[in-house]
């Protein structure tokens, strides 16, 4: 992947770290299915672009914007733009229209589009104007805790909140965690194992379905968690 990320650590808990990157000579690349619904700003030259890109549930190929670059906002599992639920992003992005060349609309209001060193204040202002929800039914599915109401509604939560239903998510997140775990250098009957795939084809098929690429494919790629970078899932 042509991708270079930064991660900057959020002071919010509703949001994953925020992310940072610039393109290079690639024309397109694999984005692979992911959980997260989240703000992406592009600035390619004098021209900007807000889009909320929702949760995937494959893996695709994706056109590159030359010499792009991109700021991106993820939230944290449960937590969604309450006029703009994941769903209306699933499996793409939704772009916003802008008000400016500096802000974006936004439930009806312009919302100033942040840089780099803004972002923390960004998560700060979405909060007090109410533009960011955060369900706690999700934290509670994923942790099997006592759900505070009926099976059928938290499943109802939790699709809302996420645009996801709870055995996706979970399909999801296992490739992930097959795929980091290929790619740090485990042997691929171990990550079978660890992740509780039935078989090596079954590992196969998630990862084709999710990352794009076979088993073997990850760990001809072999990374250090410390150098390990990409975008969020």
């Amino acid at each position: 992947m042509d991708f270079d990320f930064r991660y900057l650590a959020p002071v919010s808990p509703l949001v994953q770290p925020f992310w940072a990157t610039r393109s290079g000579t690639a024309r397109e690349f694999v984005s692979t299915a992911g959980t997260s619904s989240e703000l992406v700003f592009t600035r390619q030259g004098n021209r900007v672009q807000v889009a909320l890109v929702g949760p995937s549930t494959q893996a695709r190929p994706a056109p590159v914007p030359q010499d792009a670059e991109f700021l991106g906002v993820p939230f944290a599992p449960g937590t969604f733009l309450s006029s703009l639920p994941p769903r209306h992003a699933l499996n793409g992005g939704l772009t916003l229209p802008l008000a400016s060349s500096r802000a974006f609309w936004l439930n009806g209001s312009a919302i100033p589009i942040p840089h780099e060193d803004e972002l923390d204040a960004f998560v700060t202002r979405l909060l007090r104007r109410g533009e960011l929800q955060h369900s706690d039914v999700v934290e509670r599915v994923l942790k099997g805790l006592p759900l505070p109401a009926s099976l059928r509604t938290a499943q109802r939560q939790f699709l809302h909140a996420t645009g996801l239903s709870s055995r996706q998510f979970g399909q999801i997140r296992r490739a992930s965690e097959a795929a980091q775990l290929l790619r740090q250098g485990q042997p691929i009957a171990d990550v079978v194992v660890l992740c509780g795939y039935s078989d090596q084809p079954h590992l196969t098929r998630a990862l084709r379905r999710y990352w794009g690429q076979t088993p073997a494919q990850l760990r001809a790629s072999v990374v250090s968690v410390q150098d390990f970078s990409g975008p969020p899932g």
